[in-house]
């Protein structure tokens, strides 16, 4: 085919064709196309030659694709020459001109095709470019014609006989655009010089490859982590087994491969593909096949019908189905089965076809549709499981409305009212849900649970018998409802709670004690609404007193003048500066009034008030605010329970360290991460039980701290008036113990002075506590009291006076009974005071001879305590010695008889094991103590973490830490002293303190040394390795809270370092991406069960995003707290600080929750222009 093909052999009028002549045919043979018709081609010129004619000239814009109109009569084969020849001494390009006719496969045609192609586009060239090369041979000879950008070849044919010009007229197009217009570029590249055609041997032509492929050969290599990577890693194998059997040699194992095809129709049995085939049968209502034929079936079938098949899921999924199946009331199963789809979800489905798992989203909502029919069948088959129905719930929670989830939620305890369990969590989801939260809904939804579960306890409601455990329950979700309203701002209520249940245990008339709750509240109400005193307040002597004296006629009313004139803050005091921006303002007038005002406004009668006289109608307390809570407790233990939590309420630390018990729903205090005198004295660091908690009086933003340290005269009164009535309950143990709890309160005091350094506080602070102690050991029934001594002791020892300290020690030891080794306190009393005497030493040399092994010493022998001397006998540390070690085997060997003789022979254990490794470090070495720590842990830990469990859960008050527990705190804080005043490794101390707290996870104790001792190593892998596995085994929100501590702990000492200008420290700690790290462990803390609602993790992730500057993503995070939070009022206050132009805005949204706002906003704005 030649390149004019059809005017190969054509020629002008008048002239010779150029075919005739034989040697230009030869030259030109290239060209020629034999089996063309000549006549055929003159015919369609001549048509298309009439048509342009007799058609008017249309716009020059417009080109003429056909091959026949682009040829003319310039395409002689002499001409052909010549132009050629010029084109070589000009030596341009030009560009092909591809037609819109031509088919795609030209592309792909013969060599000469490809060579005839090329010299015709050459020759008749495409777009513009012809058109320029055109107008430059035509010359000035076509200067008429070409007034128009373009020139149509059959208007120039009478003129010339060469078919190409010059354009001379710019293309304003290139100036616009960075390159040239793509369709007039060459999608090919020559290789070689000389004409195409001329030498075959040295022409070649490249194509450029697709834009597609282009693409592809830049691609850089995958990694593993890729996505497509990854989803490859996540697809399970094709299973490849051999037919044959065994015996038979087979020369090849065949791979099957999985070829698509279309499921079986399944889908009204199986909508979502969760059963194994033989379930699906079952369900369709078909014959069943016998088990020993199923397996062999199933595996043919799922690779006949081309499934993809994970053997071990599929396998698990069969185990599952048969086992609901053929025990539809295994509870256990069913749950196990919907946890399972967790794991089932992370690969393709077993069952999907390969184009269905490719269709399919693994999202969430898939997992529980799964989960809810599961569930839903389960239920089915066991109509009265409540954990079934809790977990159907549960999932329901991710795609329901709240009002849609609240009727559940109610039908639910309509059926169950008697179900405790069940209750805390209703009250825990309305408590949570932000949208339908307010303050006096959810307390009044406690007082109706309360009110249910002591009808049920006592027998009113017959339809549903009581659960075990119900009473404990219903102290549970009382103590829960009094830290709600202090969370919520709501005080006066909480304290009026305690109140009432208080007087309504303690001082219960006997007439009234056989009727019913119902009954009793009834006859409780008109002594609450008579204005007598209540427990806590001046001349209270309680309901039973109130209820005999009623019966005789009325008290008879003694006004006595009130000595004690009342602290009253005027308002205009409260403003110490109003050039303060106003947010600054309210939060210090908010807060003095949380501190002052959290008690029960009483009216007056000596000063003859009325409740109209009360400023703040809302510090009044209402008896149908706190009637439906009141609850009946017949259990001793639950009743000494009630009376220790309403006193660690009020902020005493009591010797039973009692949480509530939702215990981080109440957490809201960051000061569990504070090392009480942990660092100066190790040994003796007071563990603070009220870590976590803020007392009732304090609501404490994060940047401000504890602002002033106990309560203001009220509180300090009030308290003191409630140990005097609770005196006159007891007597013996526990009033000795009340009488610990009220010294441990002043010493807590004390100790807040020594952490803040107030020099002056801690003096006033100091001579008040001492008075108290004293005046506590002149009562005849604590003169004896060692524990009383013990306390005043260390309180001198605390005050700094170290020579009183001592004398009272020395005094406590002279006058107790000779019980040695065998009295509790008398060992209790001289570890503590070994321990400091140990803390005042500065290294071990002579400390064979010191007052501490004196000490220790003289507690082996059965004669009186002499005071020490300076000396220790060499003989008398040798019988000391073997004197505890008997003594020791002997407690370790021995078995308690009953669970008060446990509580105290663990706690004996203790103390004799401190005492006797306190003695070998002394006298032998740090070995030798941890020795014996190590050979009592041993002991214990098979039966006494299981023992110690059950003395918690029986004991109604839970204030034994199990004897391991507490001999590894011993240990732990040993190794810390002894590091502070030697050298010796870290391993053997991180090592203790890990594998406590493995059996421990929600000690915080051994957290905060753990944390500390790792603040001191530079690779912080171990340490996340560590957390990471701790938070995976249990459910304790501890690990998370100390992990994010440590990781805060490290960035601080990381930006220190960076900040000072120390030079070659940059490179020891190389730490990049702590904040990211942090962040990531909030998201995954507030993630977990007990960390949704726990209102310290909130408030710490808030404070954290807004002191690295993410001030946009704390407002929002701020919201999303809120939503799990509604109730916690410190986070809204923190917000206030953080966010100080939404002063408004937050105070509006508290208002609409009803939470508590003592200072409106308008008030503010009349205090400031006063």
């Amino acid at each position: 085919m030649a390149l004019f093909p059809a005017f190969a052999g054509a020629a002008e009028p008048g002239e010779t064709p150029a075919g005739s002549s034989e040697g230009s045919r030869k030259d030109l043979d290239w060209l020629s196309n034999p089996s063309f018709s000549t006549e055929d081609a003159l015919l369609v010129h001549q048509r298309t030659t009439e048509v342009a004619n007799s058609t008017p000239e249309k716009s020059p814009l417009i080109r003429t694709s056909s091959r026949s109109e682009l040829s003319g009569e310039s395409d002689s084969d002499e001409n052909l020459k010549k132009s050629s020849k010029k084109r070589k001494k000009k030596k341009k390009k030009h560009h092909h001109y591809k037609t819109k006719k031509k088919a795609k496969g030209d592309s792909s045609s013969s060599e000469s095709d490809l060579d005839t192609k090329h010299v015709k586009d050459r020759a008749t060239a495409s777009g513009r470019n012809h058109e320029k090369e055109a107008a430059a041979n035509l010359g000035d000879t076509t200067s008429n014609l070409t007034n128009n950008r373009f020139v149509w070849l059959d208007d120039i044919q009478a003129f010339t006989a060469e078919t190409f010009r010059i354009d001379k007229k710019s293309d304003p197009a290139n100036w616009a655009y960075k390159s040239l217009y793509r369709g007039d570029i060459a999608r090919y590249k020559r290789k070689g010089e000389s004409c195409l055609g001329i030498d075959a041997k040295k022409q070649s032509i490249t194509w450029d490859s697709p834009a597609s492929q282009k693409k592809q050969s830049q691609r850089r290599p995958e990694r593993y982590f890729s996505k497509n990577n990854v989803k490859t890693l996540n697809t399970d194998g094709i299973p490849v087994c051999n037919k044959s059997s065994p015996s038979d040699s087979a020369a090849f194992i065949p791979v099957f491969q999985t070829e698509s095809s279309d499921p079986s129709d399944t889908t009204e049995v199986n909508p979502l593909g969760i059963y194994d085939p033989s379930t699906t049968v079952w369900l369709q209502g078909k014959g069943y096949k016998g088990a020993e034929h199923e397996p062999v079936n199933t595996q043919q079938a799922f690779q006949e019908s081309g499934i993809n098949v994970n053997p071990v899921l599929m396998t698990k999924v069969e185990e599952y189905n048969k086992k609901v199946r053929e025990n539809p009331r295994d509870i256990n199963a069913w749950m196990e089965f919907v946890s399972f789809q967790d794991e089932l979800m992370r690969g393709p489905s077993p069952y999907a076809s390969m184009g269905e798992q490719e269709v399919r989203r693994k999202s969430l909502k898939l997992i529980l549709e799964k989960k809810l029919a599961i569930l839903e069948r389960a239920i089915e088959s066991n109509p009265s499981n409540v954990d079934l129905k809790l977990a159907r719930l549960k999932v329901c929670t991710e795609f329901w409305e709240p009002p849609a989830l609240i009727k559940e939620w109610q039908k639910l305890i309509f059926i169950h009212p008697n179900n405790p369990e069940l209750w805390k969590k209703y009250l825990l989801f309305c408590q949570s849900q932000f949208s339908t939260f307010s303050v006096s809904k959810i307390n009044g939804l406690y007082g109706k649970c309360l009110t249910t579960l002591a009808a049920v306890q006592d027998g009113s409601m017959v339809s549903h018998p009581p659960l075990p455990g119900t009473e404990e329950a219903m102290l549970a979700i009382f103590i829960q409802q009094c830290h709600f309203l202090r969370q919520a701002g709501h005080s006066e209520k909480a304290v009026s709670l305690f109140q009432a249940l208080i007087d309504f245990t303690f001082f219960k008339p006997d007439s009234v004690k056989d009727l019913p709750t119902k009954g009793q509240v009834e006859f409780f109400e008109p002594f609450w609404d008579s204005g007598e005193p209540r427990i806590g307040e001046k001349g209270a002597r309680g309901w039973r007193a109130w209820m005999h004296q009623q019966e005789k006629g009325g008290w008879i009313a003694v006004d006595k003048p009130d000595d004690d004139d009342d602290e009253e803050i005027d308002e205009d005091e409260e403003i110490k500066d109003k050039t303060l921006p106003k947010w600054h303002i309210w939060l210090d007038i908010e807060y003095s009034r949380e501190a002052r005002h959290w008690l029960p406004w009483r009216p007056d009668k000596t000063k003859k008030q009325t409740e109209e006289d009360c400023e703040d109608p809302e510090r009044q307390v209402l008896f149908d605010d706190l009637g439906p809570s009141m609850i009946q407790l017949s259990n001793p233990d639950l009743q000494h329970q009630l009376l220790y939590s309403f006193l660690q309420f009020l902020g005493v630390p009591c010797i039973s360290k009692l949480f509530p018990p939702n215990l981080y729903i109440a957490m809201d205090e960051n000061n569990i991460f504070d090392n009480v005198l942990s660092d100066e004295k190790p040994l003796t660091s007071v563990d603070v039980p009220l870590s976590g908690f803020n007392s009732i009086g304090h609501m404490d933003t994060m940047l401000r701290g504890r602002q002033h340290i106990g309560h203001y005269k009220d509180g300090e009164e009030f308290i003191q008036n409630v140990f005097h009535a609770l005196y006159l309950l007891f007597s013996g143990k526990e009033k000795s113990h009340l009488s610990i709890c009220w010294l441990q309160y002043e010493i807590s005091k004390v100790v807040q002075c020594l952490q803040t350094k107030n020099k002056k506080k801690l003096k006033a602070q100091g001579r008040k506590s001492k008075k108290l102690a004293k005046n506590l050991l002149k009562a005849p029934d604590n003169r004896n009291d060692l524990s009383l001594w013990k306390l005043y002791a260390y309180l001198e020892w605390l005050l700094g006076n170290i020579d009183d300290a001592r004398k009272v020690f020395d005094t406590a030891l002279s006058t107790a009974e000779t019980g040695g080794l065998k009295s509790p306190k008398l060992c209790s009393l001289s570890l503590l005071y070994a321990q400091l005497e140990v803390e005042l030493l500065k290294s071990l040399e002579g400390a064979v001879t010191s007052r501490a092994v004196h000490i220790l010493t003289k507690l082996t022998e059965s004669g009186p305590y002499v005071p020490y001397n300076g000396q220790v006998l060499s003989v008398n540390v040798l019988k000391a010695r073997k004197t505890y070690e008997r003594a020791v085997q002997d407690y370790l060997s021995k078995t308690p008889v009953s669970d008060r003789d446990q509580v105290g022979e663990c706690n004996q254990l203790v103390n004799l094991v401190g005492c006797y490794a306190v003695f070998q470090y002394l006298t032998v070495g740090i070995d030798a103590a941890v020795l014996i720590y190590a050979q009592a842990s041993e002991k214990l830990q098979v039966p006494a973490p299981e023992e110690c469990e059950n003395t918690r859960a029986n004991s109604g008050i839970q204030n034994l830490p199990s004897a391991l527990e507490a001999v590894t705190l011993l240990h732990t804080n040993l190794l810390r002293f002894h590091m502070k005043i030697s050298v010796y490794p870290l391993n053997p101390l991180r090592e203790a303190l890990t594998e406590a707290l493995r059996r421990y996870p929600s000690n915080q104790s051994l957290w905060r040394s753990y944390i500390q001792v790792q603040g001191k190593s530079h690779t912080a892998s171990k340490a996340r390795r560590f957390f990471d596995g701790v938070t995976r085994s249990t459910n304790s929100l501890e690990p998370w809270l100390f992990a994010i501590q440590a990781e805060q702990m490290r960035k601080k000492l990381t930006e220190h370092v960076q900040r000072a200008d120390v030079g070659e420290i940059y490179s020891t700690i190389p730490e990049t991406g702590l904040t990211n790290r942090i962040i990531a462990l909030f998201e995954h803390a507030i993630q977990s069960e007990n960390g949704t609602h726990c209102p310290l993790l909130w408030r710490m992730y808030l404070n954290f995003l807004v002191s690295v500057g993410k001030k946009e993503k704390s407002k929002g995070l701020f919201y999303k707290a809120i939503q799990n939070c509604p109730w916690t009022k410190v986070l809204y206050m923190d917000a206030i600080e953080y966010f100080p132009d939404q002063l408004q805005e937050t105070l509006d949204l508290m208002t609409e929750k009803e939470l508590r706002v003592r200072v409106p906003m308008e008030e503010l704005d009349l205090l400031l222009e006063v």
